[in-house]
């Protein structure tokens, strides 16, 4: 290379290297906030967050470098879900991802400009997050984990695993629409099934305990625990309680069943934390989550622990046994 040519070529870089520094400084970091309707040490629920970090840095985003995340463990608390909520959003985070209506709700009384991701919500047009599932409408979209209808599924199962049970307690949080939604889609199915079944409220411990152990002391008994925040927070409780008074019991998601449950049907909600990335991503590439339509589960689970049903005195069916994703022994 000529002396000229190279003098030339270091004057062009020196040029533009300022033009790339300044660049690099007004790249502003994002920011994300996440409220979580659980403790810290919730095992499901960290699980699934792992997996939203991961489809993070698979969309191509580097956590500590060009997005910061903050995660806010609200418990079940009411108050403290409201508190977390008016934290996050005065801190006009790029997108919030929100965990179930019980924080989804929060969250669009505190901001309807901020975007909101719900990775798992039962039935976001009854709740009024979204106008329709195809155009949601706002500044809410995401993933619907639950329909009703698989409510019914549950009490199917049930009567599979356990043949004569002809009487369902139904563990639901009557205080948000999904929980009355649930109830009256296993209601429906209940006298095809020559089913009686009964609302059990998911309100404390103390009212699980006290409602179930009324319901035990007549024979032939089993559970159904659908789907919401407080039934994960009891979820030790719950098992136990089914344990104790033998009650053959359904549950929504496979943690319940690694935990000691019987048996579990629902979406794999590590997929379904891992798809909300996709659309945090798409958000923070500039899409609006009114154009973003709100998208069923793909993928289900059947898992079924062979311990807890040998104690209970069942014999698991091998249809359900050739399905399951996961059999405990």
């Amino acid at each position: 290379m000529r002396r000229r040519e190279f003098i030339t070529m270091l004057g062009g870089a020196a040029a533009i290297h300022p033009l790339i520094a300044r660049a690099q400084q007004t790249q502003r970091m994002r920011l994300i906030g996440v409220l979580l309707p659980a403790t810290a040490d919730d095992a499901g629920m960290r699980a699934r967050i792992a997996a939203f970090h991961l489809g993070l840095e698979q969309s191509g985003w580097t956590i500590g470098r060009d997005v910061r995340i903050d995660t806010r463990w609200a418990t079940t608390d009411a108050t403290e879900i409201r508190r977390h909520a008016a934290e996050l959003t005065a801190l006009a985070p790029d997108v919030i991802l929100a965990h179930a209506a019980t924080t989804v709700g929060p969250l669009l009384q505190a901001t309807r400009t901020v975007p909101v991701v719900f990775p798992a919500v039962v039935d976001p047009v009854g709740a009024g997050f979204v106008d329709s599932l195809a155009r949601p409408g706002g500044n809410a979209t995401g993933f619907m984990n639950y329909e009703y209808s698989l409510s019914g599924k549950w009490l199917e199962l049930l009567k599979q695993i356990a043949p004569g049970l002809t009487r369902v307690a139904v563990i639901r949080n009557a205080a948000t629409a999904s929980g009355p939604g649930q109830f009256a889609a296993v209601q429906a199915m209940a006298p095809s099934l020559s089913v009686e079944v009964n609302p059990v409220n998911v309100r404390d411990a103390g009212e699980i305990e006290r409602d179930v152990a009324a319901f035990a002391r007549a024979p032939n008994g089993g559970l159904i625990v659908t789907a919401s925040p407080l039934a994960q927070r009891h979820r030790d409780l719950i098992v136990a309680l089914a344990a104790r008074y033998k009650l053959p019991a359904v549950y929504f998601e496979r943690l319940f069943v690694a935990n000691g449950g019987l048996i579990a049907y629902g979406p794999d909600q590590i997929d379904m934390y891992r798809r909300a990335a996709g659309y945090v991503d798409r958000i923070l590439k500039g899409e609006k989550p009114a154009d973003l339509p709100v998208q069923a589960p793909t993928k289900y689970e059947l898992a079924i622990n062979l311990k807890t049903a040998k104690a209970l005195g069942l014999a698991v069916p091998r249809t359900l046994l050739a399905s399951a994703v996961e059999v405990i022994e």
